[in-house]
């Protein structure tokens, strides 16, 4: 809120009330109170201004803001801004409220004025330059800048202006030009304070790196680092050595580059897998400027082998660095084909020497699993075995298995069992293999939990990952033989693990995963909110609950869904915005660039272009020609037809595919080609939906009556030139729907726990695409409902009912089988059927003023009519029960588990039927809404 003075006059007791209405969020009192104000005083707004005192009327402004009131207190504020305040108050006030209101160019207007008003501020100068820099104006930030070093000669100020420059060149269009002017420009302007001696913060050293590497001046660069000012680079550890490894790379001076490296892992031996043991082309020369050179790769490996030896006669703890840099180097080397690798040793020794000193930490499984390639085929089982010696297990209990005595060991065999499925033992065995398996690996879950009896509820349990490996065979099981007995036991130890673990987040996003593909979106929402994603998270792995939001019939949970990922993206820009000029406040200027990046990539995304669109498409389907027509809808999302605002060239795939925990073989793992294929999918799926949203916003200023200036730019049947927009639209479509074929005749087949697949292919075989296609055809061709009628006899709509038809849940042969396609199959019908009826309802208003010529041919209307009115025969909802088996008893399964795990799988049962139960009832709602629609059309 506005800073309020400690002087006690009559402007600031007035005001009093409505500030504390206002931070109290009792905004419709703090309006009341202001209202009085300004009755009982008319022109006390300018009194206060000439008092240095906010107006009452900004305030009450910030009031109706915040009801929602965005016109009234535009109008207000506007009012205020003409006037020019100069004080602190009203100047902060209005920039809250501009700010609040999503214009932040206005509060550069604002201080413009201020600061001619008073042109020595600096505080003014300086909010001027920070509105500058909200909306990116670089160029006056830079003018803005220099005017401030002239009033107030700090080197802050003039590091502001430098730094402009470069935004300037980061931005500018043109390459050249900033390598020519903008960057030289900066570079002569820091050069002339290194000249003076007037360099006195780290920030601008920072600078002016950064601005040398740009021009591609290294040498430069690394005299700076090398030199005085780089003694100045001390805020990050090892800043100047990073800085010079960066520039001796870039220019591929590999002897420094090798002799800086010996130094730094002598320094840090954790490190030594991050460094190039032998760079490619070395002279034969033994030393450089940083020190003495390793030349061969003998010396590499002695070097290796050395720092191993230390750790093997330490007795303090030891350090991962070294064995794993061995593991490395042989990796490397046999890449390159290079005999010396076996003086390192056999990999599989190294491995099981460091499974005996770390196998006790989660760490274990990470740092093993990249190297298990160097073990042959014929040494896993015996890898395994090795390391299971290790494990020193107690007595065999009754169920014959042998169980850890205490954490440590439980992690010593958890890794052992991780390091099986990640050499591909487990898969490699049969069904009854498996099922052993799983029977272990929960009597180890269940043994565990005795050791985290005092663990809080946001803490994991020590045993955790058994549960989740359970799950994952499972998941096999399930995948291999098609028996969906196995993913409903798979859930129940899901739901029994989160009943012991509440925060564990593999838990919960398998199951929504899990329920996702039985097509329960349900209890889907509750369980990405546990998650409690925060900040860009929304954007990385917001697309396993957006993937299903409104291909489910949840249409109410698919809202809430959209809205968890479009809060965060816009809120980006302000946010963005907000952390760039704190960059500029603090001195941190190589920060400025990746907050650029990082906004563009998330404006960029491909999740934010998706939900973005579903969440208008739904919005459509759900609420037009319900509360508001099709065209008051299309104009309150503010869609323009003619225009793409899909930055198709430019699309980021921001998806952390690889967020669920995965100990699968490499073999089975997401490659890049999978990732590749994916986004293929997902942008051509966006494309059909983008086209669809705009030919139906096209439609509705289609149906728009055009006024009379316009009435030569109308054809005979009353359709406007829009209809050029429309046919441009369906041309793009059907090409997108080609595409799209093409795409779903690979069947590519994803990793379970990989991207989901796009709904492209069910839209596809479901008939929707074609068959909206062939509706808004009818639109651009009036003349064929003379003699076809709309949509013909129906039978396309008639097929595309009866691939919807079945039991979605049932009961067969003593197990529970579910038909989750059905429902997204249900789903593209009746997004048909809005769209079919809604070009029907557009036709009915070109045909009624031609209702008298129709007349003549009215038998042929009757027909016409009726074989309307049959295409939508089926608009009828059916009975729930149509969906479902008539009886599901849920407690008749025969599984052979205890009751308690019974009840976790059962209550997961509930949450699928109860899901299914929901998603036909808002589809039953909506189709009877639009049937009601239906009725009232008439000509």
């Amino acid at each position: 809120m506005a800073a309020r003075g400690h002087v006690q006059d009559p402007n600031d007791r007035r005001l009093r009330p409505i500030y504390d209405y206002l931070d109290n969020g009792n905004n419709k009192m703090a309006i009341q109170q202001a209202d009085k104000l300004l009755k009982k005083h008319k022109d006390l707004h300018c009194l206060f201004l000439a008092c240095r005192s906010p107006s009452p009327q900004v305030l009450k402004a910030i009031g109706l803001q915040r009801t929602g009131k965005q016109d009234e207190a535009f109008s207000l504020a506007q009012e205020v801004a003409t006037l020019e305040p100069t004080d602190d108050n009203s100047l902060q006030a209005l920039t809250i409220l501009y700010r609040e209101m999503h214009h932040p160019e206005l509060v550069t207007k604002l201080y413009e004025a201020a600061v001619k008003k008073v042109p020595l501020s600096e505080e003014y100068h300086s909010h001027l330059f920070m509105a500058y820099a909200r909306v990116g104006e670089y160029k006056k930030m830079q003018q803005a800048g220099m005017a401030l070093y002239k009033i107030v000669p700090k080197n802050p100020y003039y590091f502001w202006s430098v730094m402009s420059l470069v935004m300037q060149a980061i931005s500018a269009q043109d390459e050249k030009l900033a390598q020519t002017m903008f960057l030289p420009l900066a570079e002569r302007m820091v050069e002339k304070m290194v000249k003076e001696e007037k360099i006195e913060a780290e920030a601008e050293v920072q600078l002016y790196f950064m601005i040398l590497e740009r021009l591609g001046k290294c040498v430069e660069a690394l005299d700076v680092v090398r030199g005085p000012l780089g003694e100045k680079l001390t805020s990050e550890l090892r800043s100047r050595e990073n800085k010079c490894m960066m520039m001796y790379r870039r220019l591929q001076l590999w002897p420094e580059c090798n002799a800086l490296s010996y130094k730094l892992l002598l320094k840090k031996r954790t490190d030594l897998t991050l460094s190039p043991f032998v760079p490619p082309h070395l002279p034969s020369s033994s030393s450089c400027v940083e020190g003495p050179v390793q030349t061969t790769v003998a010396e590499a490996v002695k070097f290796v082998v050395d720092r191993m030896e230390e750790q093997d006669k330490k007795e303090s703890r030891p350090l991962r660095g070294p064995y794993l840099a061995c593991l490395e180097l042989i990796h490397r080397l046999r890449e390159r084909g290079c005999p010396d690798e076996k003086e390192l040793g056999d990999p599989l020794e190294l491995m099981v020497q460091f499974f005996g000193k770390f196998g006790d930490k989660p760490c274990c499984i990470t740092d093993l699993k990249i190297y298990l390639h160097l073990l042959p085929p014929e040494q896993r089982s015996q890898f395994k075995n090795r390391l299971g010696e290790l494990v020193p297990l107690g007595e065999a209990g009754e169920d014959g298995f042998e169980f850890p005595g205490d954490t440590k060991t439980l992690q010593r065999h958890l890794c052992v069992c991780q390091l099986s499925r990640a050499l591909g033992l487990q898969h490699a065995l049969d069904t009854e293999g498996k099922l052993r398996l799983i029977t272990e690996l929960k009597a180890h879950y269940h043994h565990g939990l005795q050791f985290g009896k005092s663990c809080l509820k946001t803490e994991l349990q020590f045993s955790d990952m058994y549960c989740l490996m359970a799950a994952h065979v499972y998941i096999d099981l399930w995948t291999e033989t098609g028996d969906e007995n196995m993913l409903w036991q798979c859930l129940g130890v899901l739901e029994e693990g989160l009943s012991f673990s509440p925060s564990n987040a593999q838990f919960k996003l398998l199951l929504l995963l899990l329920f996702c593909r039985l097509g329960a979106f349900q209890p889907v929402v509750d369980l990405y909110s546990s998650l409690d994603a925060k900040h860009v998270q929304h954007d990385t792995i917001g697309y396993l609950l957006t993937r299903y939001a409104g291909s489910l019939g949840q249409f109410a949970a698919a809202s809430q869904s959209c809205n968890f990922s479009l809060r965060f993206f816009h809120s980006n820009q302000k946010d963005t915005s907000e952390y760039i000029i704190q960059a500029y406040k603090y001195g941190a200027f190589e920060k400025i660039p990746e907050f650029i990046a990082f906004r563009t990539r998330l404006n960029q995304s491909l999740h934010f272009a998706q939900v973005r669109t579903e969440r208008m498409l739904l919005d459509l389907y759900t609420e037009a020609d319900v509360t508001l027509s099709l065209e008051e809808s299309v104009k309150a999302m503010g869609v323009c037809p003619e225009e793409d605002d899909i930055p198709w060239d430019n699309m980021r795939d921001n998806r952390d595919l690889t967020v669920l925990v995965s100990w699968d073989p490499k073999d089975r793992e997401l490659t890049e080609e999978h990732r590749r294929l994916s986004l293929e999918e997902e942008s051509v799926w966006l494309k059909v939906r983008s086209l669809t949203l705009r030919l139906l916003a096209s439609l509705a200023l289609l149906g728009h009556a055009p006024s009379p200036r316009n009435s030569d730019k109308t054809n005979e049947n009353g359709i406007s030139a829009k209809s050029s927009t429309l046919q441009t639209l369906l041309s793009q479509l059907d090409q997108t729907l080609e595409t799209a074929a093409q795409i779903t005749e690979k069947q590519t087949q994803y990793p379970f726990l990989g991207p989901p697949s796009s709904r492209l292919a069910s839209a596809l075989s479901s008939g929707s695409c074609h068959c909206q296609t062939s509706a808004l055809q009818l639109s651009l061709t009036l003349r064929e409902l003379e003699t076809t009628g709309l949509g013909g006899d129906g039978e396309r709509e008639r097929d595309m009912l009866s691939r919807c038809k079945g039991d979605v849940l049932e009961m067969k042969d003593g197990r529970l089988t579910t038909r989750p396609a059905l429902l997204e199959t249900l789903v593209f019908f009746v997004e048909t059927v809005c769209v079919v009826l809604w070009v029907a309802s557009y036709s009915a208003s070109v045909l009624r003023p031609l209702k008298s010529s129709l007349q003549k041919k009215k038998k042929k209307k009757k027909d016409s009519s009726t074989a309307m009115h049959a295409s939508f025969c089926s608009l009828s909802p059916p009975p729930l029960s149509f969906f479902f088996c008539q009886s599901v008893p849920l407690t008749c399964l025969s599984l052979s588990r205890s009751q308690e795990e019974c009840g976790f799988t059962r209550a997961a049962m509930d949450k699928v039927q109860s899901s299914y139960l929901g998603s036909l009832q808002e589809l039953g709602d909506l189709l009877r809404k639009r049937a009601d629609s239906l009725k009232s059309l008439k000509i």
